[in-house]
């Protein structure tokens, strides 16, 4: 969208009507009717990525010591607030467990990596010393969406301040409240620590109007988004540095090998994570057939409803699905709110709904978002990958295979291609939810940066001292 002058001021006079019609936020920016600038919260994009860029500058004149103070004082406040961005996410947007969410806000403060990420090296001979360093590049713009709103808020302000950034956020409108909550915390956090002012900015009124102004602003250097692949395609055009952390469809392969009795509760537990939102999450399951039967029947015992009457499956997949597309009203919905509306009544024991399917499925074709579970019988291992790699559609984001046969997780590590892959574990494994490695919710496949961290959000720069300093 092109916007002059006038088109720009119109768009913010109807914004601040709009303001002082509702009146629906106070001033600890859990609304959008608060102080103008308070918290690093802002009425337009353009002041706000004015402010952000004020901010970045003094940062990048300080030492290193002010971004682990402000990281430190960012892990603390929001260790303290994860419950209440939790509740505040889940009541917001209707989707996700509480608990869940506050577990990945625990993980994001505890694995998210800080300045220790920016590691520096040399080469040093005969014709003195080169040495490669990383550098901020400036204010970054970054795009959250509704299913990780404050996680990812979190996730990218440590990462990006670490490297030196500042960085403006465009939240999902469908997460308003939640992320102006985050960028009031993050603020507040900077500002214990010493930190510059608007170091992490947002406005009032996020709009896909106000994320095309800051992608377009020439101040913006460069452009994270976390998505759909609508709006990683956007920022992928939009002529700048880009990073986008798009969508995924995530399959699990189950061999004869395998401990069918683990492999079923890690993919219940995996699947049913918040809900099925993380783009991470099992989406579809692909058995050999000589296991599949013992595989359900163990999935049933750790919390899976089996729907295999016909016409039930019918009801189910017209309810879930409109239009091609997964429903919205039942998007990170748990499995026994689906099944009420199904006609079937159950406890919150249950964690998924598993229905068997062939691999042209909608149910297995559709990244669904939902803990709705369709499970694909193959012959044989051989054949499961294949599977699995035409279900996961080349978007090389995730996958999870149980095996223990050596030459079968090689080929389906090769095959898949991608970027994070598990063996005989949970999805949640592969982001340092009780497996080894860091974490980050910025995952980025489509632009090839794979797991962001503080090094995917600095610029490699080259200082070569020619003749000194090299005492080989």
């Amino acid at each position: 969208m092109n916007l002059d002058a006038n088109n720009l001021n119109n768009i913010v006079s109807l914004i601040m009507k709009e303001l002082d019609k509702n009146n629906n936020i106070d001033d600890t920016g859990q609304g959008c009717g608060g102080e103008e600038g308070k918290n690093g919260i802002f009425s337009s994009m353009d002041t706000a990525v004015s402010k952000a860029k004020e901010a970045q500058v003094t940062l990048f004149a300080s030492k290193l010591e002010l971004r682990e103070r402000i990281i430190k004082a960012i892990r603390e406040d929001v260790r303290e607030a994860a419950a209440e961005l939790a509740e505040i996410a889940v009541e917001e947007t209707g989707m996700g467990r509480v608990d869940d969410k506050t577990l990945k806000h625990y993980v994001t403060v505890d694995k998210t990596p800080g300045v220790e990420d920016l590691r520096a090296f040399a080469y040093s001979g005969d014709n003195g010393l080169t040495v490669m360093e990383l550098s901020p590049y400036g204010v970054i713009g970054s795009i959250t969406p509704s299913t990780n709103p404050s996680e990812t808020i979190v996730c990218n302000a440590i990462g990006m301040i670490a490297a030196g950034n500042s960085v403006v956020f465009a939240p999902h409108p469908g997460a308003k409240k939640t992320s102006l909550r985050a960028v009031e915390i993050l603020n507040k956090a900077v500002a214990r620590a010493g930190g510059p002012n608007n170091l992490v900015v947002t406005i009032f009124e996020p709009s896909i109007e106000n994320t095309n102004k800051m992608v377009k602003n020439p101040d913006i250097k460069m452009v994270v988004a976390t998505g759909g692949p609508g709006v990683v395609k956007s920022v992928m055009s939009s002529g700048k540095k880009a990073i986008g952390a798009g969508a995924g469809n995530p399959p699990v392969l189950v061999d004869e090998t395998a401990d069918i009795e683990k492999a079923a509760k890690d993919i219940v537990n995996g699947c049913s994570f918040d809900n099925n939102l993380p783009c991470i999450t099992e989406k579809e399951v692909v058995a050999v057939d000589s296991i599949t039967d013992y595989l359900i029947f163990e999935m049933q015992k750790n919390g899976a409803y089996l729907v295999q009457d016909s016409k039930t499956i019918k009801k189910l997949c017209e309810m879930v699905i409109n239009d091609g597309s997964p429903n919205r009203a039942y998007v990170g919905k748990n499995a026994s709110y689906i099944l009420k509306d199904l006609g079937i009544d159950v406890g919150d024991e249950i964690k998924v709904i598993i229905v068997e399917t062939d691999a042209g499925h909608p149910l297995a074709v559709l990244e669904m978002l939902m803990p709705v579970l369709p499970i694909v019988r193959v012959k044989d291992a051989l054949e499961g990958i294949k599977v699995c790699k035409k279900l996961e559609d080349g978007l090389r984001h995730t996958a999870m295979i149980h095996s223990k046969n050596i030459d079968i997780l090689t080929k389906y590590a090769r095959d898949m291609e991608t970027t994070i892959l598990v063996k005989n574990g949970p999805s949640y494994s592969g982001i340092g939810v009780g497996g080894e490695g860091y974490t980050t919710f910025t995952i980025a496949g489509p632009t090839g940066e794979g797991l962001t961290s503080a090094k995917s959000f600095a610029r490699n720069r080259r200082c070569a001292l020619v003749g000194g300093l090299s005492i080989k």
